[in-house]
């Protein structure tokens, strides 16, 4: 994948941070920051989505909502109790 030197200003503390984070991952800086800005698009794609599907059919209700959060919280635990977790 082609790459592209950006200049971003960030406020001094917050770099600081992410080049605390990244040293702990053992990653460079650009990767950790990378990393964060893919996901932040996956998440505007999935809100996009959840808006074009609302705009068809409605918007969700509390139900629909109540299920979805215990569906997401039973992933995440599963998630974080051995399937992929690391042990810290």
């Amino acid at each position: 994948m082609a790459s592209k030197k950006v200049t971003v200003t960030l406020d001094e503390s917050l770099v600081e941070a992410l080049a605390g984070a990244a040293e702990e991952e053992g990653i460079p800086l650009s990767r950790l920051v990378a990393g964060a800005v893919e996901r932040e698009l996956r998440l505007r794609a999935g809100r996009a989505v959840i808006r074009e599907w609302q705009d068809e059919h409605g918007g969700f209700t509390p139900e629909e909502l109540a299920a979805a959060r215990a569906d997401m919280a039973a992933a995440d635990a599963e998630h974080l109790s051995g399937s992929g977790a690391s042990a810290a």
